[in-house]
């Protein structure tokens, strides 16, 4: 293999492609990325743990068509360092000469005959806004649970009814929801998939323009690919059921006040300085007023009061400071609604366009109160 590359189109390429190698690779060659180029001008990276693959286009000139495997993250590493000029790179026996301007690298190549092959793409089952796609991930993914032991709360799942797409996490304390529209590839397709949430999150992050979502038919939807713009990612789903947390939201709420998002975080945020781990901020709704509280007895002690809208009876409720703060993160709207039903029943925190009028209920964040 020989070929000729811009520095600047390598470098992302290969870092995109190395992103979900795995840190403890069960095989050695699990740690490698393919590099494989023909002679029309088109170099392959490729990159696959047996559970997520990601394979990436670009185009280089290339002189002999081949095909080979070396240190993914070494190569990246190499790639983001190297001068601003066109890089070479060329096999020879056993090594791969990566050359431009004055750099000179030599890497060790591993047995392309021992490499998995990668997952087939599925047929496609519908279109969405890359910019629509990431935002609501971003909206659900920080309530998937960080722990490993339990891996259906790792995970998003994606329920798809036609043109509705929603998707919903919870690490058992809190529950978020979004709920976009897309373009499927008919209007009858109804799908189940849990997808793992780092997944996720990095194809989100890193596809741009229309992003392709496609999944796995074959006895049980066990895979989802997503595509756009040359670069493709496949990942096994995540085995198990789903805890039917939908019951969680009320079906009726006696209480609710709505205050400015903007001015609350700051205030949330500030008030939390004095907030010990795992303690709460006192959240108390009067007529008019909102004021937030944190620090007891001896222990450095912080308050604020915001303008707020009450709707029904005084309530006082306490919250997880970093929960609480992540979910005001996430709203996207200039008012936030609180809808409560008793001070220690879930809390459901939505998005609102104005002071008055209607949820925007693309996206809701259920978190359990803290007991004050």
């Amino acid at each position: 293999m020989k070929l000729r590359v811009d520095r600047d189109v390598l470098a992302e390429a290969v870092t995109w492609a190395a992103r979900s190698l795995p840190q403890r690779p069960p095989m050695p060659v699990l740690s490698g990325l393919m590099l494989e180029a023909d002679v029309q001008g088109t170099v392959t990276l490729a990159s696959f743990d047996y559970e997520v693959s990601a394979k990436v286009e670009l185009a280089a000139e290339v002189s002999e068509a081949g095909k080979v495997l070396v240190s993914g993250r070494l190569l990246a590493d190499i790639s983001k360092s190297l001068p601003s000029a066109p890089v070479e790179l060329e096999t020879n026996g056993s090594k791969v000469e990566v050359t431009c301007g004055s750099s000179h690298f030599t890497l060790m190549t591993m047995p392309v005959d021992e490499y998995p092959a990668l997952p087939e793409l599925p047929a496609a089952s519908g279109i969405v806004d890359s910019a629509v796609f990431a935002e609501a991930v971003s909206q659900v993914t920080m309530a998937t649970s960080r722990d490993d032991t339990l891996p259906i709360l790792t995970g998003v799942r994606v329920e798809i009814e036609g043109e509705k797409m929603t998707l919903l996490a919870t690490d058992r304390y809190r529950l978020a929801v979004r709920e976009l529209t897309w373009r499927p590839s008919r209007p009858d397709l109804s799908a189940v998939a849990l997808v793992r949430g780092r997944t996720l999150s990095d194809v989100a992050k890193t596809l741009g323009g229309d992003v392709t979502v496609a999944l796995s038919e074959n006895g049980g939807r066990e895979l989802i690919g997503f595509s756009s713009a040359g670069r493709q990612s496949t990942s096994l789903l995540v085995d198990g059921d789903y805890p039917k947390v939908r019951s969680l939201f009320p079906e009726s709420v006696p209480i609710f006040a709505v205050v400015a998002t903007a001015q609350l975080l700051e205030a949330v945020r500030r008030v939390a300085l004095v907030a010990e781990r795992n303690t709460p901020i006192r959240f108390k709704f009067s007529q008019g007023n909102l004021t937030l509280e944190a620090g007891a007895g001896d222990d450095a002690q912080a308050s604020e009061a915001v303008e707020s809208t009450l709707h029904g009876e005084d309530i006082s409720v306490g919250f997880n400071p970093s929960f609480i703060i992540e979910g005001l993160g996430a709203l996207g709207a200039d008012f936030v609604r609180f809808s409560f039903t008793t001070p220690m029943k879930p809390v459901v925190i939505s998005g609102q366009k104005a002071a008055e009028g209607e949820d925007d209920i693309g996206y809701r964040y259920l978190i359990m109160p803290i007991r004050i």
